[in-house]
């Protein structure tokens, strides 16, 4: 009777301690109420030694929960805790699609033969996000103003002096001058309007990208309808109107500057013909540019 009476004892103690402790809890919504195992498990052992077998089990104390504290999980089985973690494990990462590369051999420099500036193209396979404003400003910019710029002004401006392209402007070297400076006006605002300034306010892609794969003449073709199509900022090829309409406008300017007796309608007409194609066989030579450096340069584009 001594060992039951010590159980009974025991219990008591420990529930009116929990009691207190969860009194303390209400009051401060800082403590738990939490029996300690060590303890319930040696309560149990001295009941277990008891020789009445009616004796009851000790009320397990309950702790009271407050809105401001979660409830105190009771210790899981190691099986419990394999689940726990499964459920609670992140899902693995999606894998992204990867990202389309150039082609190998077809990839497009920034300048043809260390002279012709290149800034415009990219390559074959490749698929860059499209260009921000100030890059458009940037590559109208190196168009307009590379060192190779000047040299091919002055080529057109000899042959336009030496074809006597507009007797009004002279000739000689007063003649050459006069022709310089309103061909380089005539390149200048034209790539700023085709590069940078329509493309962005039209949300269209100026850049040429190349097609690197076919027969030659499907590459061809595709190269010079360039400057009828283009790329909008989602990708969807649409009429080229940054190309029309700013080498249009561009000659519409160059009829403030250029003398009185060729502003006629096929001079400007011929004029604006000459820029269309002029484009358009540049992206022809674009196109082709990386299979010549191979096949008969043998030398990387």
């Amino acid at each position: 009777m001594k060992r039951t009476h010590l159980a009974f004892l025991y219990l008591f103690l420990t529930a009116a301690l929990c009691t207190a402790q969860n009194i303390a809890q209400s009051q401060s919504s800082d403590l738990n109420c939490i029996p300690d195992p060590e303890q319930r498990n040696s309560s149990l052992t001295v009941a277990s030694y008891s020789s009445d077998p009616a004796l009851p089990d000790a009320p397990t104390p309950q702790q009271s929960s407050s809105p401001d504290q979660p409830e105190a999980s009771s210790p899981s089985s190691p099986g419990d805790g394999r689940q726990s973690d499964a459920k609670t494990a992140p899902p693995p990462a999606s894998t992204a699609a990867p990202v389309k590369g150039p082609i190998a051999g077809q990839e497009q420099p920034k300048r043809i033969l260390g002279i012709m500036p290149n800034y415009r193209a990219v390559s074959a396979g490749a698929i860059p996000p499209p260009p921000t404003p100030r890059q458009a400003l940037k590559i109208a910019t190196l168009n307009s103003f590379d060192y190779s710029s000047y040299i091919f002004v002055g080529i057109t401006s000899l042959l336009a002096e030496a074809t006597d392209a507009h007797p009004q402007l002279g000739k000689g070297v007063k003649g050459f001058g006069e022709y310089y400076w309103r061909g380089f006006l005539d390149k200048t605002d034209g790539n700023y309007l085709v590069i940078f300034a329509l493309p962005t306010i039209l949300h269209q892609d100026e850049r040429y990208f190349a097609k690197g794969q076919g027969g030659v003449w499907k590459r061809g073709i595709y190269a010079a309808s360039r400057i009828l199509i283009t790329p909008n900022y989602h990708g969807n090829e649409t009429f080229n109107a940054s190309e029309i309409f700013g080498r249009g406008i561009a000659q519409g300017i160059s009829l403030a500057y250029y003398p009185s007796g060729t502003r006629t309608a096929s001079a400007l007409s011929e004029k604006y013909a000459y820029a269309l194609g002029r484009d358009a066989l540049t992206n022809v030579f674009r196109e082709f540019w990386p299979d010549i450096a191979t096949h008969v340069l043998h030398r990387h584009p």
